[in-house]
């Protein structure tokens, strides 16, 4: 394989390991407690959220959840001595990169990683997914489960607003929530614990006002 599929790959699987830590830990472990990490787990994917978008758990759960902000997640020392120090993680994290990639390929890599994470993922899930799509319950988003695939299941947006603590987004044969996968994993060799009820068709699916 040469240096030049390196940089692609590189970058889309850089991106995919940030949308799953950032849907598995950041919205349904944090922000809604459909699950609850181990220590270790939880030590491993502020870790990886550190090294590969710089973002504090504490002002992401804050913005997703607007006026009931994070006050039940309390800053803790690695919080206070690392994890608060995006910009660190972020270098830290290219450093790495150039060190196994190569200079100009891991600054590429990265930076492309960037754009794939900020500026494709996430308008696809927070603006397409609240203007066109499949719709099994009654609210405002969408689902789209051809994007799921690709944004860790959380293109399934019109499933999760009807469900918000479901640890798993998806609720027909045909829609595909990669971090539920992950979830059950890790739920079998103890570093999760699922505390959320998995969602069905089943109900009134009537707008639960929560994001």
């Amino acid at each position: 394989m040469t240096s030049f599929w390196i940089v692609p790959l590189a970058a889309v699987a850089l991106a995919q390991v940030a949308v799953l830590a950032t849907s598995m830990y950041l919205h349904r472990a944090l922000a809604h407690r459909s699950v609850v990490v181990h220590p270790a787990a939880n030590l491993l994917f502020r870790a990886v959220l550190w090294l590969t978008t710089g973002q504090d758990r504490r002002e992401w759960v804050a913005v997703h959840r607007f006026r009931r902000f994070a006050s039940d997640i309390r800053e803790d020392r690695l919080d206070r001595a690392v994890f608060s120090r995006g910009s660190i993680g972020l270098a830290l994290g290219a450093t790495l990169l150039c060190l196994v990639l190569g200079l100009w390929q891991g600054l590429i890599a990265g930076s492309v990683h960037a754009v794939l994470y900020v500026f494709v993922l996430a308008p696809l899930i927070n603006g397409l997914g609240h203007w066109r799509g499949a719709q099994n319950f009654s609210n405002t988003a969408y689902n789209s489960p051809v994007l799921a695939r690709v944004t860790a299941g959380e293109s399934l947006h019109n499933n999760h607003h009807a469900h918000p603590r479901s640890p798993k987004f998806s609720v027909r044969w045909f829609e595909f929530d990669p971090s539920w996968l992950v979830i059950r994993a890790l739920a079998a060799v103890g570093l999760l614990v699922i505390t959320g009820t998995p969602a069905t068709l089943v109900g009134s699916g009537a707008p639960s006002g929560e994001p």
